[in-house]
Parts: structure tokens; sequence; C-alpha cells
């Protein structure tokens, strides 16, 4: 078995897919964002503005930014319907189009009679977006929650911004829990940068894709061809009888987990090729992999799905 990041035709590409500028409540004009990760290396990017009326509901209009070497995604977090503690939902929709259509959300509070947080994102997943679950443990976000919102692709299983701003950057209790109920969900990393604090270029997404266009990149993420870093690289991961071959970038542990307990590690020093047994994961559904370098930087895979397999 041979997870499509690595087995279908193309190139990884690294991106962002949540940004704000201070068309909401980010510092830099979006123009000045678009350029900051262009000249970090970065090959694209989604500016998601909140979606909300105080702001006017943007959808960034980021055409002008792209150049041959860098492209953009239009997107924006949409805010609609309460969670159970009451607050607003915050969900990621990218590859929006640019005329989405407002709900009634006026503010960060919720508004009696406005969309649902599931409706507003089944809504954007029918106008074509790649819809995310942001940030679970910096929303509050309940098992019950993150149940509701069935036309979810992923759930942001690191958020740079909540880990610098807040240290509530983690979202794999709800992901677990979701994939071993049966979700098929792929897992993000993203910066949520604002500019006013350390909260950039600390958690992407390296997209597998024939060309970097917003129609190929965001059909790859709708696919789960893809991983997401901190910094260290995922080479290849194939699965061959009752082990898996992991390849990196150079790492000190190499970490597989699956439901419930179910995980096994290796550890040494700049390793770039690891095999694990699969005698842990006989009743797991599901598996991934972490792995972690010499810094204590993470890269991540998308779940795979064991009863798939074949």
């Amino acid at each position: 078995m041979h997870p499509i990041a690595f087995s279908r035709p193309g190139q990884f590409w690294r991106g962002n897919l949540h940004t704000h500028s201070s068309l909401s409540d980010g510092v830099l004009p979006p123009e000045e964002v678009c350029r900051r990760y262009r000249a970090e290396g970065y090959d694209f990017m989604a500016l998601t503005d909140h979606f909300i009326g105080q702001y006017g509901y943007p959808v960034a209009d980021t055409l002008s930014y792209r150049d041959a070497g860098f492209t953009t995604l239009l997107g924006a977090e949409l805010h609609s319907g309460a969670m159970e503690n009451g607050e607003l939902w915050h969900i990621l929709a990218v590859g929006l189009p640019a005329d989405f259509a407002p709900g009634d959300a006026p503010h960060f509070r919720p508004v009696e009679g406005q969309e649902t947080g599931p409706e507003i994102a089944a809504r954007a997943v029918a106008a074509g977006a790649f819809v995310a679950i942001a940030h679970p443990q910096w929303s509050g976000l309940t098992l019950a929650d993150a149940r509701s919102i069935s036309a979810a692709h992923a759930v942001e299983i690191y958020n740079h911004g909540c880990a610098t701003g807040c240290d509530r950057p983690d979202g794999f209790s709800v992901a677990d829990l979701l994939l071993s109920e049966g979700r098929d969900l792929s897992l993000i990393a993203t910066d949520d940068a604002h500019f006013s604090e350390p909260d950039h270029f600390g958690g992407w997404v390296m997209v597998k894709a024939k060309a970097n266009s917003p129609e190929a990149l965001l059909q790859a993420l709708k696919d789960g061809a893809f991983y997401s870093s901190q910094g260290p690289e995922l080479r290849d991961i194939r699965i061959e009888d009752d082990r898996i071959l992991v390849e990196s970038s150079a790492a000190v542990s190499v970490i597989l987990q699956g439901a419930g307990s179910a995980a096994i590690a290796r550890h040494g020093q700049s390793m770039t090729r690891s095999e694990l047994p699969l005698e842990r994961f006989a009743t797991s559904p599901w598996l991934r992999v972490t792995v972690i370098d010499a810094g204590g930087k993470r890269a991540w895979s998308n779940p795979i799905r064991l009863d798939h397999a074949g």
C-alpha cells in the first residue's frame, strides 16, 4: 500500500492555509502578507480573513499577487452558529469563490437564527472549498461539536499561532477519535498568522501536485495528497506485508499511531529510513506517522486507512 501523497505524479509544494491580514484582525495588508510568505520560500498560501460583518465579509482578492513561482488560493475563516460552549464556530474554507454569500454573522458572537456551523461548512464544500475544523483545542471544541461538522475534509492538528499565543495548538485528540469512528479526514498544520506576535512560518502543508496552480493544489488537498510539517520532510511511506517503511529527512524519532493506545516508535540519530512492525495495529482501522528531528520539529502524515488496503 502506497499513500497517494507519495505515489501520485508531481512534486511537493509548500503552502500555508490559514493567515490573516488587515482586512480583518491581522496587522499587515494583504500584499505584504503575500510578499512575506513568498520571500520565505513558500510556493502558495491562502489568506483566510474572518468572514463576519464587522469586517465586511472579506474573501481577499489575492489574484494580483500571483506570479510564476507563487500562487494563492482564495479563502476565509467562516463563523456562524454556536458551539456547545456558546462561542462562535471557526471553520477554515480554502478555495472559496470570490462571491461566496455571507450569512448572518455581524460580529464574533452567535446570533439567533443564523446558520449553524455544520450548515455553513456544508455550504462552503458545495461551493467547491476545502474545509477544515479550525484549532479544536483553542476553540474548546467538544467531540459532539466535531461530529456535527460532517462536511469537513480535515482537522487542523497544529496551529502555530495558537502555540505561540496560548499554548493550545493541538487537534489530534479530536482527529484521532473521529478517525476511529470511521470518518475519512486529513490533517493540516497551519500558521493562523496575524503578524502581531511570532505566529508565522511555523506550520505548513506539503502538497503533491503536477503544477503549482490553484486548481491542482485544491484538488490535491481534497484528495489528501499532502503531509504537514514544522520542518522535517517525509519522502516516502509504504506498507509492505506486516511492516511500514518510512523515508524522511534526518530524524531522531519515528512514531506510528493508530486507534486507541496503539503506537510504536523507533529512536536513533540521523535516521532517514525506518521500518516499524504492524502487529500493534491488527485491530486499528487507520494509522498515521510522526517524524521528529533533533530540534524537536515534527512532520505528520495523513491517516492511512488500513481497511482500504489492497
